[in-house]
């Protein structure tokens, strides 16, 4: 399952956190969603969240976010790895499992 959140004090706590930086009017990130759904249930040792960069400028402005749809991978806290655009569900789960090894 992918949180909706509008901080990301809950992702930084996480061992293993993927955030997705979107915004309601962003056509890959509407199909980023499903994707990342479908990822969330297959990965279980990682918790995902969903930030819309519109709500939350702070975080997007804290983690540099300048194109849309991006995947930042937090390793207790810290980003180990980001990804920008729409990827289908195979390279976003090995982006992932390659992030967090």
């Amino acid at each position: 399952m992918v949180k909706k959140v509008n901080d990301l004090v809950e992702a930084k706590a996480a061992k293993f956190a993927v955030i997705d930086f979107s915004a309601q009017w962003c056509g890959p990130c509407k199909m980023m969603a499903p994707v990342l759904e479908e990822v969330s249930e297959s990965i279980s040792d990682v918790s995902f969240f969903n930030i819309d960069v519109d709500e939350a400028r702070n975080e997007a402005e804290e983690f540099s976010v300048m194109s849309i749809p991006l995947l930042v991978v937090l390793k207790d806290g810290k980003e180990v790895s980001r990804q920008v655009g729409f990827q289908p569900k195979e390279n976003v789960e090995q982006f992932i499992k390659d992030a967090i090894k």
